[in-house]
């Protein structure tokens, strides 16, 4: 099996095999290419150039140059670009995340969040130097895959630092109970179109509601209620930046059943009306208001 894979200029590719689990894939999009994850692994997927959007099964998730999103093992999602998009992947089974949390103590977790132009740069000389290695024939040993695997560690270290904050007396079950919240979270993300109910994310992570709640609440500091729900704000306010949507348009697309309802949660949220907030961020570039430190929270990762 080929241990680099590309879909370019609008080519449609199929990731990894459906009868056999690779240990680790380096893929790629760009152009209006588009790759499908076939078979059970995590990836992770870093925009950089354009923009892509990602479908899996937390949902459907816009990357712009920077942004980056790490997804379960069951997630198979199907990553499109735009015509000037650029969008690189590493796909890991199940051994290779072992290996890593055994010679750095270290994990990788669904997810997202936001590279400066200084990491972008050195996560993709890291991996351009990794693809060189495997096809070179040193296939895909944890050796070669070691330098980008800790740099993508160290990018989520933001996220890791929360694990400290789960249940459980060993670090593994941590590890296990925080896994499962933050594909929760990336699920209430992924689908801030809409009103997420508690028992969606019950299920998703095998707890009871209570146990969810409570979990997630001690986890995060906020209740998963508060943040699906800041997330839908979120969206209101990315959409009011960068479309041309009407109000109307951008509350029904947020999940509010009537303007009335997006109008206070809004004013409520940023202090300002939709409209003036779209008139703010048009003249500066970005509104200045409380919103901005949910944004930052982006940026570092979700």
């Amino acid at each position: 099996m080929e241990h680099v894979q590309w879909a370019d200029r609008g080519q449609q590719v199929q990731l990894g095999r459906s009868d056999s689990e690779a240990p680790a894939l380096f893929a790629g999009a760009s152009r209006l290419g588009c790759a499908q994850l076939t078979s059970p692994s995590f990836s992770i997927w870093v925009q950089i150039r354009g923009s892509a959007w990602v479908e899996a099964k937390e949902g459907k998730f816009r990357l712009r140059r920077g942004d980056w999103v790490a997804l379960d093992r069951e997630s198979r999602p199907t990553v499109q670009t735009d015509r000037d998009g650029l969008c690189v992947g590493l796909t890991l089974g199940a051994d290779v995340l072992k290996a890593l949390g055994q010679f750095a103590d270290l994990g990788l977790y669904a997810g997202r969040g936001q590279l400066d132009l200084r990491e972008s740069r050195v996560l993709l000389h890291l991996w351009h130097q990794a693809t060189r290695r495997a096809e070179a024939g040193e296939g895909v040993a944890i050796q070669v895959l070691r330098p980008v695997l800790l740099h993508l560690a160290a990018l989520q270290r933001d996220i890791t630092a929360r694990v400290a904050h789960c249940p459980g007396r060993s670090r593994s079950r941590k590890r296990q109970v925080f896994s499962r919240l933050q594909r929760a979270r990336l699920f209430m993300e992924g689908n801030a179109d809409r009103v997420v109910r508690i028992g969606e994310l019950a299920e998703l992570t095998s707890f009871s509601s209570w146990y969810f709640s409570k979990t997630f609440q001690a986890v995060y500091g906020e209740s998963p209620q508060a943040a699906a729900a800041r997330m839908r704000l979120e969206r209101a306010a990315d959409l009011l930046e960068t479309t041309t949507m009407m109000i109307g348009e951008i509350a029904a697309a947020s999940g509010f059943d009537n303007c009335c309802s997006f109008a206070r949660a809004f004013r409520a949220r940023y202090g300002m009306s939709a409209s003036g907030y779209r008139t703010a961020a048009s003249s500066t570039g970005s509104a200045k208001s409380p919103g901005a430190a949910g944004k930052a929270a982006l940026r570092t990762g979700t």
